[in-house]
């Protein structure tokens, strides 16, 4: 059954990648207002706006790939009876 678990594993991550995105955007526009984060190379912004941007994105995405990873290993316990980490 732990062969199961990789494919529904990383089809679970890809769309919590997905969800990520939409969180951050809403954190991001709730926070500052504007609807779109800057990019490194965005002129009109400076270092502390871009790399403050790169930090909240980072932390929500982590976050949310961790509660992801998380739901999806439990799911799989509840399911099977193993947690797909041991052995």
């Amino acid at each position: 059954m732990k062969v199961l678990y990789r494919p529904l594993s990383m089809a679970v991550s890809a769309a919590g990648g997905v969800l990520a995105g939409v969180v951050f955007k809403q954190v991001w526009r709730r926070v500052t207002g504007e609807p779109d984060a800057p990019s490194a190379t965005d002129r009109g912004y400076g270092w502390r706006h871009v790399v403050l941007a790169a930090a909240l994105q980072g932390a929500v995405f982590g976050a949310v790939k961790a509660a992801v990873d998380r739901a999806s290993a439990t799911g799989y316990e509840k399911a099977t009876g193993d947690w797909p980490g041991d052995g």
